[in-house]
């Protein structure tokens, strides 16, 4: 008798049987490859990938996400641990010593505590043998059990949760919302989280307020079940703003993928929520990203998109007029990018009475560090330098992750500007910075600075920075 076509041969691998595995178990509770999709808050085609083997799934929340919605009873979690990851903390990455901070100590010493109750994957800065830096994802938990280094376990975001979640304590399940359990009504509950997540972010960084922003995102679609007129559309808009908080989040990690994924969903819901200020400002961060990720297609015509979307001479016109600049100077223009940016100083005073809520921290300041960011594109680094030291040092406390990243792209441009050793010192600072928080962001400059000082690897102070940033990434075997 010939094999079914859809049989699981032996020799197949773990990836495959775990995706094997996904698909019967789809079919017997009678959810289409969308359906399941949908109710996970994830893309059809990343589900289709994991059912066929293509993709091997990063996130231990989203697989078991997918085992309870499926009710696995654990099935997939333990068939996703045996899968050898492409690039394995035992086999591909080896993790160096650290020479960081005194101030990641913590850091590592929480590692250790939670190892048995945190395993989320997660993205990590490695460099690879011919000396380029890139984000690799690993199991955090297959870091702790090989004896991650300190830079390596502060570089996961690894710390004290922003905001304690049920799940994040061992043998305690999260049980399901109840609107009377709150003193006050659950979408203000939901709103003071939220703006605690948000000030904690900038403190300790995007890794561990991922888990609790997706968690409350389910939350809230639980409680949109038997919400009704005002309280269900003010929670859909609530859970559109986390799940743009949650693309923010992942941007900052340095998870292109996953931050495109959450701002695409965010986009979709504030279409139902039909809250033209909450979509124009989506579509604005989604220029945002694009010009993060380089891409010189799609940041300007996006930041025109989110400016024709916009209220005419509104706050968020300006905000995406802001981040059209930068894609102006991705392409080479300074003449567009410098008149972007004068075009939203000129506008500060008349936008200063806009009542939205979105966009509240574009000051004169922020607009310069976006001047400063465009400049050291096109090539002007001296000048992008001063910009972003003057940035650095008005900056209000408690703005650590921010002061990080002003930081490093300060110390790319000095390096732009042929002052080696002030680049080096300044990128020491930022590295401490990124060891505090796990900014991939920050990661993604410090690894520009690291090859534009290889001219002058053989000075002391530069020969320090390499060597404290190469002691912050794992490596490839």
């Amino acid at each position: 008798m010939g094999q079914q076509p859809n049989a699981l041969t032996p020799e197949e691998s773990p990836q495959h049987r775990f995706g094997y595995t996904l698909r019967e178990l789809r079919k017997v509770r009678r959810f289409s490859l969308r359906g399941l999709a949908d109710e996970a808050f994830m893309s059809h085609s990343k589900l289709q990938k994991w059912e066929n083997g293509g993709r091997v799934p990063r996130d231990r929340a989203e697989v078991e996400l997918i085992d309870s919605l499926l009710r696995a009873g654990g099935i997939l979690v333990d068939q996703w641990e045996r899968i050898e990851s492409p690039v394995s903390a035992s086999s591909r990455v080896s993790v160096s010593t650290p020479h960081v901070s005194e101030a990641s100590v913590g850091l590592a010493a929480a590692a250790s505590q939670q190892a048995t109750s945190d395993h989320e994957g997660t993205f990590v800065p490695a460099r690879l043998r011919d000396g380029s830096v890139v984000f690799v994802a690993l199991d955090r938990r297959a870091m702790l059990r090989g004896g991650a280094g300190l830079g390596a376990a502060a570089a996961l975001g690894v710390g004290t949760p922003a905001v304690a979640s049920p799940s994040a304590l061992p043998g305690l399940k999260r049980p399901a919302r109840s609107a009377a359990a709150y003193s006050s009504t659950p979408v203000e509950h939901l709103q003071r989280v939220r703006r605690l997540l948000i000030d904690n972010d900038n403190l300790l960084g995007p890794g561990r307020a991922i888990a609790a922003t997706r968690e409350y995102i389910e939350d809230i679609k639980r409680l949109r079940q038997d919400a009704k007129g005002a309280d269900r559309h003010a929670l859909m808009e609530l859970q559109t703003q986390y799940a743009e908080f949650a693309s923010w989040l992942y941007q900052d990690l340095g998870d292109f993928d996953s931050a495109q994924f959450w701002l695409d969903r965010a986009f979709q819901w504030s279409h139902t929520v039909a809250d033209t200020d909450l979509t124009s400002y989506v579509m604005a961060r989604k220029a945002q990203l694009a010009g993060e990720m380089r891409d010189l297609v799609d940041v300007v015509d996006l930041a025109e998109a989110a400016q024709r979307m916009a209220r005419p001479r509104s706050r968020l016109a300006a905000v995406a007029r802001t981040y059209e600049s930068y894609g102006h100077a991705l392409r080479g223009d300074p003449t567009d990018s410098e008149r972007a940016i004068d075009d939203v100083l000129n506008s500060l005073d008349r936008i200063s009475g806009d009542t939205t809520p979105w966009g509240v921290w574009l000051t004169a300041q922020y607009v310069e560090v976006h001047r400063a960011h465009g400049l050291e594109e096109l090539g002007k680094h001296a000048e992008a330098a001063e910009i972003f030291t003057s940035a650095i040092e008005s900056l209000p406390d408690g703005y650590h992750r921010d002061r990080g990243v002003y930081m490093a792209r300060a110390a790319v441009a000095h390096a732009g500007a042929g002052a080696p050793d002030e680049a080096a010192a300044v990128g020491l600072q930022a590295l401490t910075v990124a060891s505090d928080t796990g900014s991939g962001r920050i990661v993604r400059e410090l690894a520009r600075l690291d090859k534009a000082l290889v001219p002058w690897q053989r000075q002391p102070e530069v020969a320090e920075f390499r060597t404290h940033f190469d002691g912050l990434l794992a490596h490839e075997s």
